[in-house]
């Protein structure tokens, strides 16, 4: 059994910032990849990024490139996102999860409407 957990949401000024961790717990394993979702009142879940093991490639979704940083500690399966220059359209439910080779070979709006792998309950992020 895996958990995920999100922790450091909150509420921020636009063009502020805020950083965004996960936690795995539960039986000790490595995944594929991890990545970072969100959603937002209305709209679809959207994949924000992604982070690989071992040679920690990354993407990251065009929107926030720039100003969304992934990093991991595969050691630890956590992952966190700093999130700088924030705008209120980065208002939005954000979601941790871990994926499979599949889940990490798909493309990110593939994996977000399947919703595969291991998913934590969110974080709320409110820009405002």
């Amino acid at each position: 059994h895996v958990q995920l957990v999100e922790s450091g949401g909150g509420s921020v000024q636009a063009g502020g910032s805020l950083r965004l961790s996960c936690a795995a717990s539960g039986y000790t394993r490595t995944f594929n990849c991890m990545g970072w979702f969100r959603q937002a009142p209305g709209k679809e879940r959207e994949g924000v990024a992604r982070i690989y093991t071992g040679g920690g490639r990354t993407d990251y979704a065009d929107s926030v490139k720039g100003r969304f940083t992934i990093s991991q500690d595969n050691a630890k399966n956590t992952v966190a996102l700093q999130m700088n220059s924030l705008k209120p359209e980065d208002t939005a439910m954000y979601y941790c999860a871990a994926g499979s080779a599949t889940d990490c070979g798909s493309n990110m709006i593939t994996w977000a409407r399947e919703r595969r792998g291991y998913w934590g309950q969110g974080t709320q992020v409110t820009v405002s």
